[in-house]
């Protein structure tokens, strides 16, 4: 990626500080340190081993400034690690994030996903280097209810399953925080600026997880069997994992140069994006003409029929919107995988820099 000048992205803010990504193993957060390191940040993470073989944070072989082995349930490593790397930024990604392994370990999933931050939210409160910290959660921390225009940032928090109610509970915890600790200066003349990052269905190269609809995919075509479809009815908005992560990379950037405090954001697709899963299937096998499915009678445990986002405040807001539409992203993400499959070619550099040079065509605001 040289000479594209992409340290410049963002008006530049990464370049050089210490940016800490929690989850830096997983399919989201192995993308984001990509990036970020193309920002010329000093990258450090702090995560589980990867969970997925293969998985996407080994196949890119990415090297960091510094790579914490621990779980967040564990206070005093969380601790010791945020002390030692003294970050500027923290991304939060790392979560139990599938709905299913929700159902079957409840207590496992709220452990991570409320404890877990508590735990990092008191280390950022005990280092003083924090300026400002990004927790992603999901679209599925909305109470379910009819809105016709997607759920807005302002709509009731719920959650039908473990994974969404322990979510939604990691939006009031941070809620929690930034009133409690982060909306005054402290004694050292510092401020924290917290913000939650709701993001839809991400998809997109790399991503082995169990349960999740393109992984599924993937699978059956390499066995050659028929992937089995759960509730093909079932609409989610569907995007690119690069979509959300501009969407992160944008508000810490506004954050750091204070123009915002803080509160919580939604990051969906283009409008086209919001498709039901039979829809996204049958996209697909235009790429992957031998891709079979059916419907599995189940039973299976309740998941939402119908989610979409209303992401008007961060167009308002942060001057944020989505690149790709549902053809191009289907159009990426059919593409990773043949050649994956085919050739072992590892094509998620490729895929940034495509992304960053269709933003830069439509003079997205972080791009330009």
């Amino acid at each position: 990626m040289e000479g594209l000048g992409l340290s410049r992205l963002f008006g530049g803010v990464y370049s050089g500080r210490r940016v800490l990504v929690t989850g830096h193993t997983g399919f989201k957060g192995s993308w984001l340190a990509l990036w970020l390191q193309t920002l010329d940040a000093e990258v450090a993470g702090l995560a589980l081993p990867p969970d997925t073989e293969p998985s996407h944070w080994n196949l890119l072989g990415t090297r960091l400034e510094r790579e914490f082995i621990s779980d967040l349930r564990d206070q005093e490593r969380v601790r010791a690690a945020v002390e030692m790397f003294q970050p500027e930024v923290v991304f939060h990604l790392a979560a139990q994030s599938l709905v299913r392994r929700g159902y079957r370990d409840p207590a496992a999933t709220f452990d991570t996903n409320v404890r877990g931050l508590v735990h990092l939210l008191e280390a950022v409160r005990g280092c003083g280097s924090v300026r400002v910290v990004v927790n992603a959660t999901t679209d599925k921390v909305y109470e379910v209810h009819e809105a016709p225009d997607g759920y807005r940032e302002g709509d009731p928090l719920g959650g039908h399953d473990p994974y969404s109610a322990s979510k939604a509970c990691a939006e009031i915890m941070s809620a929690c925080y930034q009133r409690s600790y982060f909306d005054r200066v402290d004694d050292a003349g510092r401020r924290v600026r917290l913000a939650t990052a709701r993001a839809g269905n991400v998809v997109g190269g790399g991503d082995w997880a169990e349960d999740r609809l393109v992984p599924d995919m993937v699978r059956s075509v390499k066995a050659g069997n028929t992937v089995r479809l759960r509730n093909p009815g079932a609409t989610r908005p569907w995007q690119h994992v690069l979509e959300p992560l501009s969407g992160y990379l944008r508000l810490g950037q506004v954050l750091l140069d204070g123009e915002l405090d803080g509160g919580a954001w939604n990051f969906g697709p283009s409008a086209d994006a919001t498709l039901s899963v039979g829809d996204v299937v049958r996209r697909m096998q235009y790429h992957w003409p031998e891709l079979r499915f059916e419907q599995d009678a189940g039973p299976h445990p309740h998941e939402a029929e119908k989610l979409a986002l209303d992401c008007g405040k961060a167009s308002r807001e942060l001057g944020w919107r989505p690149v790709w539409n549902a053809e191009a992203t289907l159009a990426r993400i059919a593409r990773w995988y043949r050649r994956f499959l085919d050739d072992g070619v590892i094509g998620s550099r490729e895929d940034l820099e495509a992304y960053v040079a269709d933003a830069r065509a439509q003079e997205q605001v972080w791009a330009v």
